[in-house]
């Protein structure tokens, strides 16, 4: 019987390889086009200094000793535990083919790695890089982060992101035909977002072959746009009671295949500006539990 209402990562991933398994955060050194200047300099409103990597190891470090570190900090606790790589910060799509392929296979070859994740832009995925993806899936498990958070159009443009729907919609389609799984990164409470704009992300991903979600609550960061407009008054932050309503509604009409890989998400401390009442991770987690209890919610009660 499933411990949650519905489908957890950490379900998903006992199943597939029988026991706890922790994605160690990297950082390999790379950049996005929406920082070099390629399509622009400022990057999306809310992204951090670290380009979404803010938990990320030391880019300084190589690949194998930023792993080495990771799963240091993580062996006390789950002392059996596999791995997965996960190449977070920036855009880990977004370099020459031999040096994607270099920094791949260095974290392969690290003991104790059982597959590896990578978070990119859809717009960053040439023929090259599908075709190295192929061959990476062919030797490990292989899981795809693409960064949509919202299927608005009008907000894509106002957080510039950088992309269409349509250029995510090909990506997804051309992942899927390689049979490689991809996870979509949604955030909830972006500015001028309703409840209704969010589900319609929601219904927007239904009819699409993804794999997972991230549902990430929207962080105001320093030293970001989004801080700007929180400190003017021009953007609220959501209250956690608002935030427990819209996952459920999110969980409801979610297709019921689909894994949920996060609930909430992680704001660096050190440059969270809001909302504070997040950075109690594991309090939200057990409201958010008792609040889909007391409602009675499901993933996909909603769907059709």
């Amino acid at each position: 019987m499933a411990q949650y209402p519905y489908r957890s990562l950490n379900e998903y991933y006992r199943n597939l390889f029988g026991k706890k398994t922790a994605k160690i955060s990297l950082d390999g050194g790379f950049t996005c086009p929406n920082r070099d200047g390629t399509l622009s300099t400022g990057g999306c409103i809310f992204c951090s200094e670290g380009g979404s990597g803010d938990f990320a190891e030391d880019a300084t470090l190589s690949i194998p000793l930023q792993i080495k570190k990771g799963k240091a900090q993580t062996q006390k606790k789950w002392p059996d535990a596999c791995y997965i790589a996960y190449f977070q910060a920036f855009t880990n799509t977004y370099a020459p083919v031999d040096v994607l392929r270099a920094k791949y296979e260095q974290a392969l070859a690290q003991p104790g790695i059982s597959g590896i994740s990578i978070a990119t832009r859809p717009d960053c995925l040439n023929d090259d890089v599908l075709a190295l993806l192929q061959e990476l899936s062919s030797k490990t498990r292989l899981w795809i982060e693409l960064g949509l958070q919202t299927a608005n159009e009008d907000s894509a443009r106002f957080i510039r992101r950088g992309y269409t729907n349509d250029v995510f919609v090909e990506a997804v389609k051309r992942l899927h035909q390689l049979q490689i799984p991809v996870v979509t990164h949604v955030i909830l409470g972006l500015p001028g977002e309703t409840t209704v704009d969010m589900l319609s992300t929601i219904h927007f991903l239904n009819r699409l072959p993804i794999h997972g979600i991230k549902l990430q609550l929207m962080h105001v960061l320093a030293n970001t746009d989004m801080a700007v407009l929180y400190e003017t008054g021009a953007y609220t932050p959501l209250e956690i009671q608002n935030y427990l309503e819209i996952v459920g509604e999110c969980i409801a009409h979610l297709r019921p295949d689909i894994v949920m890989y996060r609930l909430t998400g992680d704001g660096d401390k050190s440059i969270l500006l809001a909302p504070l009442w997040s950075l109690h991770k594991r309090d939200v987690l057990n409201r958010l539990h008792q609040f889909l209890k007391e409602k009675q919610i499901h993933q996909g009660d909603a769907y059709n």
